[in-house]
This record gives C-alpha cells, structure tokens and sequence, in this order.
C-alpha cells in the first residue's frame, strides 16, 4: 500500500514550532521514537478521526527534516532527530480517544494523558506521566536497574523483585470484568526513571519515597481541609490510608465545604446599616494610613451606599510566630531565639501570639498567649537541625490552629531562609489553600550565610560589604515567598542585611494595625446575601475585605 502524508508542509505555530495534521481512521495506532525530546500524548474527543503533530524546540527552529511522519492506514510512525540538549526537539501528539500509543525515549519526560487503549513506553531514566481512567486499568510497571520511584494517585500492590534484579508493579484496577471499549492498558519499561499515575508533574515534592506521616501532615488529615489531605494522600497513599483508616468518620462537612462564600464580608450593627473590615496597600504592597470616610466608595449589590463612619481598626491579632530551625541554622539558634524574642517586644501587647518551630516536623512552643515572658521562655524549648518541611509546617498552621479562628484577624510571620526539601505538600496546593484561607502571611527571608555563626550577633560584628552583595536567597525561596505574600494580601521581605530584620518586624505591626472599620447605610434586609465591592479612592490603591469581629456600636 502507497504511504501517504497528508498535509506534508509543516506549517508555522511560533517562531521555532511547526504543526502538521493528519486526517486518520477513527482510531490510530501511534509509534514515536525521540531520544532526548519532551514527548507528550494527548487523547481527546476533538481530535476524532484527526491527528495533529506539533513540535517545538528552544534552540534551533525545527524543520520538515527534523521530524519524519509517516501515515498507513491508521498506523502512524514518528521519528524525531536526536539533536542537543540546547537544541532538543519536544513533541506534542494528539489523537483521537481509544488509539495506541507507543512511546521510546531515552533522557526525555513522557505524558499520556485522555481516554487511550494502550500505551506502551520505554525509557531510559525520563519521567513517565500517565492521566487516565482508573475504571478498568491493566498496568505492568517495570524498572531494570533501580528500585522503583513513583507516585500514585491510588494505592498500587507490592513492589515484586524480579530475576536479573528488575522490579515491577503491575495489576488491575476498578471493574473486575470491564468492557472491551473501556479497557485501558498501560506498559512502562524504565531502566531509572519515575512514573506518575494520575499524578500532577506540578504537584510533585522533592522527596518521592513513602514516609511515615509527620505530625504535621497527621494534622493536616485530621482538619478535613479536603485540598491539602488529597496532596498528602497522592504522595503517600499506602501510609495516608493507614492512619485515616484509624481516624473516626467527620461529624461535619470538611472545612473547604464550610468556608465563608466570598463576598460575606459584613456585619449588620443596626437595621439597614452595615459594618466592614478594609485593608488597603499601595502598588507595592504597603499599607495606607491615615484615610477617612471620603477615600472610600462602598457598592453593595452594585449600587453605591453611603459611608457614614470610617475608624481605624484596632481589634487584636491571633499570630502565629513560624520559626525556621533546620539544619541549615542549626549552629545559629541563639540567633533565631534572639530574633523571635524582637518581634515579641514589637508586637502590640494585646495581640495573642502562638509560637512553632519546624525542620522535618513541627514543634509547638506556646498555644496563642498574650504573656511575653511566658513565650519569651518557651523560646529555650526550640530543638534545632534535620531537613526543612517548610511547606507542611505552613499548612498544618492554616488546617489547625487557624482554623480555629476562622473569621478572626489571623496572621503568619514566617522567619526562614525559604527552602524546603522534605514537604510532604506541594508548593502549588499550599498556595491554594491560602488563598482560600483568610490568613495574612508575612514571609521574613534572610540566607542563612546572613546570619552570625557566633551565639547572639554584638552590636560591632559587621560582615564583609563585598561579601555581603553576594548573599541572596534561592531563586525558587524569593519566587515562592512572594507569590505566598500576594495570594494573602501580606508582604515579602528579603532580609540582605541584619538590621532589616527589626525594620521588618516594624513594617510587619504597622501592616497589621494599618486596617480600617467601614459602616455604610444599606437597603438590603439584614438577613439577605449581598454583595459588596469597596474602592479606595487614592491613585494605585487596592483592597482587601476581611470579616468584622467584635466592633462596637460608635
């Protein structure tokens, strides 16, 4: 039978992409070859009797030399040219659902992603990402010359040691007798490589073996903060079933359920008269002082009310002190106890402060307390080195003790150099969660090299000026502690210099006392929903609604 190719001319996507399309049968069946190139196989519905190829590269544009395609009735065969890593070739294939698909590669990552009948892969040391129905899944996965690394989205069988040192996971899941056209099959041959099932690549943790639960994660399981226990249950699902199978059913809905809707913001004070909380910032994230009733505009329902009061807000904060006490500041903890204790003296006395420390688990140092010589003492108990689970620490203090407090004023200080290797929650989920979370996170980064090796920093020990301009952050640490600062409406700082520490801890009490009380007149009946939008009438200003507790009719 004659080959065909159809659309032979690839045809332009980006400056270095090129597409191609091939009209098929219903189903295909696809083989690609492409050593050291991403390859990524999408099945989906608006791909039915249409298969389209699109390849890319960072480096050098691709041509119609780089990528061979070649179509027989519904057998279709793709050759990528091995090229440099700086140069290499990554490949998108779609396809109609229930094709094959057969995959060999060498160092690059490989997706199947949709609806598929079988998916054959061989690899090198590439990670292998599988996202498909889980109803009626064969599997057979099979590592050569390593133990296996994976993550599941469901609990697999045992790892079985085969002859020749190869070690394999295979078996069935969902129906015991499916249906012919609902039948998936998956086969991954890798010599060092990862394989994800139904995991996201994003969501990931540095650490992929499967680790006794920490007590942090145990009580972030235990919140019935749904986003964060399906992290936690990805990563280790054989060890997340074990404990929750020891934990009693829910006696209420899990807490993502129970949230306020956004947008029940206000608190009725008197008929037809209604009370918020606003924070407003800058363009760069600093609070705005010193605003009255004519600098606000309040719409509820989208109609303009009348503010007849504005004060400054002055109820206290619930905050939570999160000390970093890893191995990487395990000889400076003199100074960590030092610096935790300025903030305390900073702090306006009526704000309740609790206090945890973390490395590879948390350590509780004090329960909220508005006693500063009880927590200053509590300081002693900190316990110092190990690896760095910094994301689960911030997570257990949003699911616990947080959530206690759902619909207070709640803040986080985070004292840390930013990294984590040891987090069973992801950094993508963490991020989520906040946002859902109402907490205002202040992250204080300084580098670990920052900070004196001697016991607690004297005034007349200087660092080298030179030297100093060289000591930054990791680039992930300042990405991510700014992104958790904006998903709270909080503030990022990077300390570069010992004394931006009590300059931050300043900033960071002004930010929280920089709030104000808006009573407006209102039309709606005090128990109907409303929505409510309040601008700042000051150039680049935003913001932010929280809930009213405790405020007093003036």
């Amino acid at each position: 039978m004659v080959i065909s190719l159809l659309a032979v001319a690839f045809l332009p996507v980006a400056a270095q992409s090129h597409q191609q399309e091939l009209d098929t049968p219903d189903t295909v069946s696809l083989s690609v070859k492409s050593l050291n190139g991403r390859v990524e196989i999408i099945a989906s519905e608006a791909q039915q009797k249409k298969v389209v190829v699109q390849a890319s590269s960072q480096g050098t544009p691709v041509d119609s030399t780089d990528v061979q395609v070649d179509s027989k009735a519904g057998n279709i065969k793709i050759d990528v040219r091995d090229r440099g890593e700086k140069d290499r070739i990554d490949l998108v294939v779609r396809i109609p659902l229930r094709s094959k698909a057969t995959v060999e590669t060498e160092a690059g990552s490989v997706d199947i992603i949709g609806n598929i009948e079988s998916a054959v892969v061989t690899t090198n040391t590439g990670t292998i990402h599988a996202d498909v129905p889980l109803e009626a899944l064969k599997f057979n996965f099979l590592w050569q010359l390593s133990r296996p690394r994976y993550l599941s989205d469901v609990e697999l069988p045992e790892i079985k040691e085969k002859r020749g040192g190869f070690f394999s996971i295979s078996g069935k899941l969902g129906e015991k007798k499916p249906k012919k056209e609902d039948r998936v099959e998956l086969n991954f041959l890798t010599r060092r490589g990862v394989v994800l099932l139904n995991v996201d690549p994003e969501m990931v943790p540095s650490d992929l073996s499967q680790r006794p639960l920490t007590e942090a994660v145990r009580g972030i399981v235990r919140s019935g903060d749904i986003q964060l226990i399906d992290a936690i249950r990805k990563v280790s699902p054989k060890m997340f079933g074990d404990y929750a199978r020891t934990l009693p059913p829910p006696e209420k809905e899990p807490m993502l359920q129970r949230r306020r809707p956004p947008g029940q913001v206000v608190t009725v004070v008197a008929p037809q008269l209604m009370r918020l909380n606003a924070s407003v910032t800058d363009r760069h994230g600093r609070a705005i002082g010193g605003m009255n009733a004519g600098d606000f505009t309040v719409y509820e329902d989208g109609t303009e009310r009348k503010v007849t009061n504005v004060v400054p807000t002055e109820e206290p904060f619930n905050l939570v002190l999160l000390l970093d006490v890893s191995g990487s500041v395990e000889e400076r903890i003199d100074f960590i106890r030092k610096a935790a204790r300025d903030f305390l003296n900073t702090a306006s006395p009526q704000d309740r402060i609790s206090i945890i420390s973390f490395r590879d688990d948390i350590q509780l140092i004090s329960e909220f307390t508005t006693n500063r010589q009880l927590l200053s003492k509590k300081l002693d108990e900190i316990e110092a080195g190990g690896p760095t689970a910094f994301y689960d620490a911030l997570a257990y203090v949003l699911a616990d003790p947080l959530k206690k407090l759902r619909g207070e004023r709640t803040a986080v200080v985070v004292m840390s150099d930013g990294d984590d290797n040891k987090s069973f929650v992801p950094f993508p989920a963490l991020l989520e969660a906040l946002s859902e979370s109402g907490a205002l996170v202040y992250p204080l980064y300084v580098p670990s090299g920052l900070i004196p090796e001697s016991s607690v920093p004297r005034p007349e020990i200087t660092i080298d000026p030179l030297r100093s301009r060289y000591l930054t952050l990791t680039t992930r640490a300042e990405e991510e502690g700014r992104k958790l600062a904006a998903a709270s409406g909080g503030v990022y700082y990077p300390i570069r210099r010992l004394d931006d520490l009590q300059r931050a801890y300043d900033d960071v009490v002004l930010q929280l006392r920089t709030a104000y009380t808006i009573t407006y007149a209102s039309n709606s009946t005090p128990s109907g929903h409303r929505r409510v939008r309040v601008r700042a009438n000051r150039d680049g200003a935003s913001v932010r609604l929280s809930p009213v507790v405790n405020v007093a009719t003036p």
